[in-house]
């Protein structure tokens, strides 16, 4: 292989226009084969890799690519299966059994899925309990071959590295983790070696659990996998990959016995440590300079001058430019987006243009400056254009807080009291989290009227007719406080982005959050400012088929500011408390069209925790006044709602308390009651609903297994502080899978309430 300038960590699976969801879904309906899906979606990965080789990447990276999540697939390579899969119809390896693991089946509930570090994209977690780990299959080979051969790409097989595998992992006692890192060992030896024989240079193995709070104890881990991995497989190329923060133990990271490190020196304090404690003689450093989570374009003159800063200590023969990490997580190309404003468009770069920009500063520090001076001052001329314009605005709204209120006017048992007098719920009230399922005829509808083939009477009288027919159904079925649907929304987030100021919604910047979901994160581009009201007709008209309450239905600050592109040129916290302003509006105004319960959604929240223990506090501080912001001038007879999905509550339970949200419903059913342990170690005196059915599966739960998780429940919180519902909104379900899950939901709670009641009576 000539000389390495160039490299890329990963990239997007899902194709330009989403071929790939597309395909994915049609497999899991029946409507194409096994051969068509394995066809297709080839076609997309190679894509990808003709695309990367055409802008001049020298070191492409295979075996990133997947059918639904990286870390599963390297659960099935080890063959770890969870023992309800195993033993069945399906196969012990087989493509369903690969999917039934992600999406549950009719005789086994899913994997739990969480959050991918401080990403929005989810994973689905291992389970470890007994496991005997054996290779089934080295797919890293199977994808190097696939290149080579298709292709003439001389690629760099990814996998993920055995500590973050693991510590990713449930199912096992920290004190077995010596004992189960030495099982899978060998099997990642075997791997190597396996692509040794083949003739493979470099691999790239990806640990980014580096960038945690790590014990020394770990790192002991560390220095043990990697000490055996170097002396298996001596003529390998390893390239220790990490990313999203700068590495913890820096001083011995760069000792471990690598040829080659990947840091992101786009977040964190790398160069820092880089300046403070150098960089040794005989490794190769691939150095994340373009930022993979944002999609503004690089200022390649300050670029530049990051890689001069580096050069003053690594040579830049040893220098490898690449993104800061995998490229997953921004949209795949700008050039389809035909609408939005040129000045807007030419500050923008996603997966392809960052592509370019790789190979821009590869070639800079290859030939030198001069040679790409004409692709660096394009760069600044755009950005310029940009922040000169009336987009990014000269002004930059901050708040004082000693200026506006940010607490409720009465403490919470106060207001409480007021609420259940008001609200007249039963023992037990159930309800869902939001949306509710999304047919084809609605997308096709919605689409309609997007291009103007549909009159916007007739698309908001179809929408009040979804309406309609979903709050007869939830009457039917018997839940306690109802919601509208939500059937006017695309997403979460986009849906507010396209109505308040600032924002900027694209038409294929799709990027995924897990399996087959992709989600079309908006841009902010200036100050975010509430413009009219944004849910309030939708909201209004719900409540008036009803007697029953429905439920008004926004997205937080925190979630919308995490799930959008944040312009990069001002505090994240400013931008965040602009949009908490913008959603007070919002919610002072649905409480003046008589909505009594108002649902605040915070799914986000822990996402957004940043990796390092000791910036937690000032983030968890900003999201908490955030949300109290949105919420504080609400009546104490409003109660405000909370949802937060898959995450690791104990590390924020203080401020999940100080949001004080009257309720607040988190996701539980996947991790099948172990969240409940934080509220066995803590007393929580707000209401709470914990998931107790997981929707992101298919399959419809047993009435025996929500009662179970509702009991489970029950055991540690107070029955008068409990609600039930899902664990997430229904948008992604069908119908009648909807309908056939919250009817035994419903009969389940009732069942309980009966029983709780009785015991109440004693």
């Amino acid at each position: 292989m000539t000389h390495i300038t160039s490299s890329t960590i990963g990239y997007p699976r899902i194709g330009e226009q989403r071929e790939w969801k597309k395909t994915l879904e049609k497999y899991w309906n029946g409507t194409i084969s096994k051969q068509e899906l394995l066809e297709t979606t080839k076609e997309i990965r190679l894509n990808g890799l003709r695309k990367q080789k055409e802008k001049g990447i020298d070191l492409i990276p295979v075996g990133d690519f997947s059918l639904y999540d990286h870390v599963l697939d390297t659960s099935l390579m080890f063959g770890i299966i969870p023992q309800r899969f195993q033993n069945n119809s399906l196969g012990s390896s087989s493509l369903d059994t690969y999917f039934a693991i992600a999406r549950g089946t009719k005789e086994a509930y899913a994997s739990e899925m969480t959050k991918w570090f401080n990403t929005n994209y989810h994973y689905i977690v291992p389970e470890f309990d007994d496991a005997k780990p054996i290779l089934t299959e080295n797919r890293l080979l199977h994808f190097y071959k696939e290149a080579k051969e298709e292709l003439g790409i001389e690629g760099k097989p990814v996998i993920l590295g055995p500590i973050s595998f693991l510590k990713l992992g449930k199912g096992y006692k920290e004190a077995d983790f010596q004992a189960l890192l030495e099982t899978f060992l060998p099997l990642y030896i075997q791997v190597l070696k396996e692509l040794e024989t083949e003739g493979v240079t470099w691999v790239q193995i990806d640990e980014p659990i580096l960038v945690t709070d790590l014990s020394e104890t770990d790192f002991a881990y560390i220095k043990q996998a990697y000490e055996s991995i170097a002396k298996a497989v001596p003529n390998i190329k390893l390239i220790l990959q990490t990313y999203f923060e700068s590495v913890t133990h820096y001083e011995e990271v760069v000792k471990l016995p690598v040829a080659a490190l990947g840091l992101d020196f786009v977040h964190g304090k790398t160069l820092e440590l880089l300046q403070q404690f150098g960089f040794p003689q005989d490794k190769q450093l691939f150095a994340g300079v373009i930022d993979g989570r944002n999609v503004w374009r690089q200022d390649l003159e300050e670029t530049w001058g990051l890689l001069e800063a580096i050069q003053q200590i690594i040579d830049k023969e040893r220098i490898i430019v690449q993104p800061s990490c995998s490229l997953l997580h921004v949209p795949i190309t700008k050039h389809l987006e035909q609408t939005l404003d040129p000045i807007i468009k030419g500050g923008l770069s996603f997966a392809d243009e960052k592509l370019t920009e790789i190979a821009v500063l590869a070639d800079g520090l290859q030939n030198g400056k001069e040679k790409v001076l004409e692709e660096i001052h394009e760069s600044k001329t755009a950005l310029q254009a940009l922040n000169q314009s009336h987009y990014r605005g000269k002004s930059r709204q901050t708040v004082d807080r000693h200026e506006w209120q940010a607490e409720r006017p009465a403490p919470f048992q106060q207001r409480i009291e007021e609420q259940r007098t008001e609200l007249q719920l039963p023992l037990l009230p159930t309800t869902t989290i939001g949306s509710l399922p999304q047919t084809a005829e609605v997308r096709k509808q919605r689409l309609k009227w997007r291009r103007g083939d549909v009159p916007t009477q007739e698309y908001e009288q179809f929408i009040q007719k979804e309406m309609k027919k979903w709050i007869k159904i939830q009457e039917d079925i018997g839940l306690d406080v109802l919601v509208h649907g939500e059937f006017e929304r695309t997403d979460m987030v986009e849906y507010f982005g396209e109505k308040l100021n600032g924002f900027q919604v694209t038409k294929y910047g799709w990027v995924q959050s897990y399996g087959s979901r992709c989600v079309k994160p908006p841009l902010i581009f200036g100050d975010v400012s509430f413009q009219n009201p944004m849910t309030v007709k939708e909201s209004v008209y719900a409540q008036s088929l009803t007697d029953k309450h429905v439920k008004g239905m926004l997205t937080g600050p925190v979630t919308i500011l995490n799930w959008s592109f944040v312009r990069d040129d001002i505090p994240e916290f400013d931008v965040l408390n602009q949009i908490a302003i913008a959603l007070r509006s919002e919610i002072e105004e649905l409480e003046k069209n008589n909505i009594k319960i108002i649902q605040v959604d915070e799914p986000a929240l822990r996402e957004g925790l940043p990796l390092k223990k000791a910036d937690w506090n000032t983030y968890l501080d900003h999201a908490v006044y955030a949300f109290r912001l949105a919420t504080a001038t609400v009546k104490n007879s409003t109660q405000i709602h909370t949802h937060m999905c898959y995450s690791s509550f104990g590390d924020i339970y203080d401020a999940i308390n100080r949001l004080d949200a009257d309720v607040i419903s988190i996701e539980t059913s996947r991790s099948h009651g172990e969240l409940i342990s934080t509220f066995e170690e803590n007393t929580y005196e707000k209401e709470i609903g914990l998931g107790v059915y997981d929707i992101h599966s298919p399959r419809v739960p047993t009435k025996e297994e929500i009662k179970h998780n509702i009991q489970r429940a029950l055991a540690t919180i107070p029955v008068k502080q409990f609600w039930i519902n899902p664990d997430c909104g229904l948008k992604t379900r069908k119908e009648e899978e909807t309908i056939a899950a919250l009817e035994i939901m419903v009969e389940a709670a009732k069942e309980i309430r009966e029983e709780q009641l009785h015991s109440l009576e004693k």
